[in-house]
This record gives C-alpha cells, structure tokens and sequence, in this order.
C-alpha cells in the first residue's frame, strides 16, 4: 500500500486543522485530507459531503484502502445540508468558487462556532466581504504554491473583523512562470494597504 501523500494545497490545509478537531470536509471528492488527518492522529473522526454519488464512492475506496472507513461518514448532500452542529468543529471548504462557498457557509449559521478552512478558485473577494459582514473573522490567510498555480486560504472563526475591511484595496496578482505579480487596475492612494488575490495568469475570477 503507497503512502497517502497531500498536494501542496490540501497539505497547507491539513497543517491548520487543530489537533483533536470534528472535521467535516466538504466536496470531499477522494476523501484525501480527511484519511490523511486521521493516519497523522489530528483529528478524531470526520464527515465527508459531496453533492454526487462518484466522489464520496472515490472517498469510500480511499477509507477502505487505508483502514479508516470506520471513522469517516459519508453523506450525499448540498455543501453542509446533512451535517449536524455537534459533528463537527472543524469545517473545511476546498476547490470551489468563492460565492459558492458563501452559499454554503450561509445555510449553516452554526459554523460561526467553527474553524473554517476555506480555499477559494474564484471570487475571493466577494467570499471575503461575505464573511465580515456576516459574523466571521479571518484569523489569518496563506498563500500556497502548486505547480506554476497559487491559492490562498483563508482561515475564519466567527466574531467581529478587528480589520476594517474598507480600508483595504483588493489587488489581483497573476503568477507567470513561478513569479508573482499585481496585474489589473489597482487605483486607490499608493499607501493604502492591499489584499493581493491570486488568479491563474491574471484572469479576473
């Protein structure tokens, strides 16, 4: 049996799930991160979600293959719909377009009790002005390298902003060959601090 070894992205994720954490992961597809927590003893148990039978049949095999099947619950569903409160405190969000995973965060007002780990492909920003004007807090951001691509995740609990999020300006950055740079309008007075959002080769998501 290989080794169960994350990407680069999942991996930047799994790094922050706290230790002993409920996890629910949504849009499990293979169910890597959840079987790798498990393997490592970070978390006690986990509930995989996808909205199709494929995925979480993919997440199944990778549980059975790695002996974890007993400690993974699968369930068909639309983001945390099948979920109770008490089943997770950790909630993780990866590979999905940013107004998306808004729509999901907002049919489960619960999660404002949670670590939420999301990892937006788009819209960025409009996830991010979602969840400060909703009743979360972004803890903190990473930016992650895999392959010439990079992703950003951002990690939010529920509460107040100590950030006001008007004074900053959002600023997209293109990667090209391994390096970064702001591209598009930027505007706004030089010394006005900035949030850079990652797109693939400048493409406005």
């Amino acid at each position: 049996m290989r080794r169960l070894e994350l990407s680069p992205r999942l991996a930047a994720i799994a790094e922050q799930v706290p230790q002993g954490a409920r996890l629910a992961d949504v849009g499990t597809d293979h169910a890597y991160l959840p079987a790798w927590l498990l393997l490592a003893g970070r978390i006690s148990g986990a509930v995989a979600t996808d909205v199709r039978e494929g995925p979480l049949q993919r997440g199944r095999e990778t549980a059975r293959l790695y002996k974890v099947e007993d400690r993974i619950v699968f369930r068909c569903c639309d983001g945390l719909a099948a979920v109770e409160p008490q089943e997770a405190d950790t909630v993780v969000i990866a590979g999905m377009g940013g107004e998306l995973m808004a729509r999901i965060v907002e049919r489960a007002p619960w999660t404002r009790g949670c670590t939420l780990l999301l990892q937006p492909m788009s819209a960025q920003e409009v996830l991010r002005q979602w969840l400060v004007t909703h009743g979360y807090c972004i803890q903190r951001e990473t930016l992650v390298r895999e392959g010439e691509k990079f992703y950003g995740i951002l990690t939010a609990t529920g509460g107040e902003s100590p950030v006001d999020e008007s004074r900053f300006e959002l600023v997209r950055i293109q990667s090209t060959a391994g390096h970064v740079k702001p591209c598009g309008k930027q505007g706004g007075p030089p010394s006005k601090p900035k949030y850079y959002l990652m797109t693939d080769r400048g493409a406005v998501p």
